[in-house]
């Protein structure tokens, strides 16, 4: 036997034929380790600008160290600096409705909730009202709200959600347009009174529970806190039993309102309302510093290296507040286990280093508005562009899902890339089970979608024992001092979540394609008009 030529032979077979590369393996243990770390009481709740939040932050990019992953932040370091401000009511604030030829002050909390100011240290403003029903003023989409309203140096009231019927993901982008509608209309403040559907699902005693912490924004360079719709000077939250006399005051009553909200397709129409109201409140502000946590993988192909993959899971919780023996949030669900599972689908694509380059962020301040991933979609620090995000955030680990839901999946070219990993996963693609919950625009994702990025986020589906304990969960631990290691945690479900995500960050990254918007998708004409779009799929 020749043996040189046996091993010329085998030599050339090798370097032929790549080697197939490793099926990935997500340890259920390592998603443990994170999240028993993550919601350890040490880090009393990782809220943001806090000492607790800090060492998240820290463990973060210790773990980034490990993967050999470059730092992204513009010192040098992991680290994305900013300003948030917090705001907080000082003092109580007064609502004085005027209808009928009498006055009526509201400034218990059990009637009206009064959002805190970033923007100004003290409000006073005096207008008549106007009802403009859900408040959406999109004419080309629909939705004429304002029709035949004069709204300019008034306050709007509104009702809180959108029509039912509405597809989840465009109404839930409206409702969070609302004020910015208004302000355009020339509005000077909004008040929301709550459907029944919302009251349902938010009973009022809920929502003053969850009233107690400040509003958040991130803080510019000169010192101004960012805001969207800068000319509405308040925003309130009305008991409905407290908006009803008003309704009332103009033959208009509000449970007719209501009922006619509560109906699929219902649009209650707008009216001048006979009253006027006057709003009062001073603000006090506190601004701390906190950070993105930030890392890069570059991509193997030089010509595709310049776009990236995101990846992003929010790293804070609301810390300790409330009234109780425990008010300590750690936040296990809430997000320590979007962490984890993200930092586990980091730790597989640095090992295989695909094509495009990979963006990993763990970003602060998503519970007080989006505040982390707003800044950073709007300050970019990869020296390229961003041109498809995954985001992690609050996947229920309590049970061992059999499905997932895409949100975000059927505007893009990035569902099909989706689907096949759901496939690759052994599970299946379900639709959105809570469209009330508009949860499309309630996550770090978003804030890149505004900024013209396609972007898919998922949660655990609704399959087999799903629904039961995603519901628990949401009604019995979220936002609670609950949501903590005593959960009944599935870590092969946190293992399994991983992997569905790993398929899906690597095809993307992988493909010869980027992301693209599709034709029809409604984020992509509004967000990314000048953007080359992808033919609708056939349905």
């Amino acid at each position: 036997m020749n043996v040189k030529l046996l091993v010329s032979a085998m030599l050339l077979a090798s370097t032929a034929v790549p080697a197939l590369a490793e099926e990935p393996v997500f340890d259920p243990q390592a998603v443990r380790a994170h999240v028993t770390f993550l919601a350890d009481d040490l880090l009393e709740g990782r809220d943001t600008g806090s000492r607790g939040y800090d060492i998240a932050a820290s463990y973060v990019a210790s773990q980034f160290v490990a993967m050999g992953l470059k730092p992204a932040g513009p010192d040098g370091s992991f680290y994305q600096k900013l300003t948030v401000r917090e705001a907080r009511l000082d003092g109580a604030p007064k609502l004085a409705l005027n209808y009928g030829g009498k006055e009526t002050v509201l400034s218990d909390t059990a009637q009206v909730l009064v959002r805190p100011s970033l923007t100004d240290k003290a409000v006073a403003v005096d207008a008549p009202l106007v009802f403009a029903g859900f408040g959406f003023d999109r004419p080309d989409l629909g939705f004429d709200d304002y029709k035949g309203l004069d709204a300019k140096g008034k306050i709007v009231v509104v009702l809180s959600g959108f029509p039912k019927g509405t597809p989840s993901e465009l109404g839930a982008h409206l409702n969070s347009e609302k004020a910015v509608m208004a302000m355009k209309r020339g509005a000077i403040a909004v008040i929301t009174v709550p459907t029944t559907e919302d009251s349902a699902r938010r009973p009022w005693d809920k929502r003053v529970a969850m009233s107690d912490g400040p509003a958040k924004g991130w803080v510019g360079a000169d010192g101004k806190a960012f805001a969207r719709a800068t000319g509405i000077r308040g925003t309130a939250t009305l008991n409905p039993d407290a908006a009803a006399p008003l309704f009332a005051a103009s033959g208009k009553p509000l449970a007719r309102v209501l009922a006619e909200a509560n109906r699929k397709g219902g649009r209650p129409r707008g009216f001048a309302l006979k009253a006027r109201a006057s709003l009062s409140f001073a603000n006090v502000w506190k601004d701390v510093t906190s950070e993105n946590v930030v890392a890069v993988l570059p991509g193997s192909d030089d010509k595709l290296a310049g776009e990236f993959v995101g990846m992003t899971a929010h790293l804070d919780h609301i810390g300790i507040h409330g009234k109780g023996e425990d008010t300590l949030h750690n936040g296990a669900m809430d997000n320590a286990s979007g962490v984890a599972t993200m930092l586990e689908v980091a730790r597989a694509v640095a090992r295989d280093r695909p094509r495009r380059s990979v963006m990993f962020a763990a970003l602060t301040g998503e519970e007080g508005g989006l505040i982390g991933s707003d800044y950073l979609a709007r300050n970019p620090l990869v020296k390229g562009e961003v041109v498809g995000l995954v985001n992690f955030d609050m996947p229920v680990l309590t049970y061992m899902f059999s499905d997932v839901v895409a949100f975000g999946a059927e505007n893009s070219t990035m569902g099909p890339v989706v689907a096949e990993a759901a496939k690759k996963a052994g599970i299946k693609l379900s639709p959105d089970p809570m469209p009330e919950e508009g949860l499309f625009t309630r996550s770090d994702h978003y804030r890149f979608v505004q900024q013209g990025v396609p972007a898919v986020f998922m949660m655990t589906g609704f399959e087999g024992p799903g629904e039961q304990a995603f519901r628990d969960f949401l009604k019995t631990n979220y936002h609670q001092p609950s949501d903590d290691l005593k959960l009944p945690f599935n870590w092969e479900a946190g293992a399994l979540f991983a992997k569905v995500n790993y398929y899906t960050v690597l095809g993307l990254a992988n493909g010869d394609e980027r992301p693209r918007w599709y034709a029809g998708s409604f984020f992509g004409k509004e967000f990314a008009p000048g953007a080359a779009k992808a033919a609708d799929p056939a349905k």
